[in-house]
């Protein structure tokens, strides 16, 4: 035998396993104990405080690295999906809202502008064609067409609406809603969208008007808008009520 060698005995196996035993059923108990703490801990939009302040840092990260110069990648029409998956049907329920439609926009000084979908196709149209990403796991290349945001803010002059830290977006029957930082909405490739690949929006893609916002996942890309409002603070959100990310963002 080497001396360098040395011989083990059933004593010093048992030793060992012993020891092993030890730390693992500390680790057990470490961890029971962190995960009582963690279920007893206050809640915030139904998730626990400690986990919450992880997605607000995770935010806060990434919106200070944010820059409206990112672009998001453009494809060929020839890409696009012809066939459009749909994520969603929040809000939708209700196709006679479509009838009398209207954008409402909730101005700062308390007046509320009513926009017809006519006098939006009178805007500059724009189309995007990118990679739309849910947070269920899928993206599809897809082609939309509309006006960008900050095209309709200049034009109906919200200026002292953009300077707001956020924008809050819901649906005709208030059934989904959605809170949008706004750098995010001031992207050049967020659109008020009508068209999907060149023809008006189906009902199940939120005729008449929808959000389209590249630089988001897709549960901030609200299908048929019927009002916008503005604030320093953030707005409701439907998912981040239920426990996900406010941010949504890629």
């Amino acid at each position: 035998m080497k001396l360098n060698e040395k011989t083990v005995t059933a004593a010093y196996i048992k030793k060992k396993s012993m020891w092993a035993y030890i730390y693992a059923a500390l680790f057990i108990v470490v961890c029971i104990i962190m995960w009582r703490m963690l279920i007893a801990a206050p809640k915030i939009a139904k998730v626990p405080t400690p986990l919450r302040s992880s997605l607000e840092m995770n935010e806060y990260f990434f919106s200070h690295f944010y820059s409206n110069q990112k672009i998001s990648k453009q494809y060929a029409k020839n890409l696009a999906a012809t066939s459009v998956r749909v994520n969603g049907n929040y809000g939708l329920k209700n196709s006679s809202d479509t009838i009398n439609w209207a954008l409402y926009i909730l101005k700062a000084n308390g007046d509320t502008l009513k926009i017809t979908l006519a006098q939006l196709k009178a805007l500059p149209k724009t189309e995007v064609i990118f990679n739309f990403k849910c947070i269920e796991g899928w993206s599809q290349i897809t082609h939309w067409g509309g006006v960008r945001f900050s095209d309709f803010a200049a034009k109906y002059f919200l200026q002292n609406e953009t300077i707001k830290n956020y924008a809050g977006l819901q649906t005709p029957d208030s059934a989904y809603y959605v809170g949008i930082d706004m750098p995010s909405m001031l992207h050049p490739q967020t659109l008020f969208c009508y068209e999907l690949n060149g023809k008006p929006l189906p009902l199940n893609q939120g005729y008449p008007l929808r959000l389209i916002i590249p630089v988001k996942y897709g549960i901030k890309h609200l299908k048929r808008i019927g009002s916008i409002s503005f604030s320093n603070n953030k707005p409701k959100d439907y998912w981040y009520e239920l426990g996900y990310d406010y941010y949504g963002g890629l």
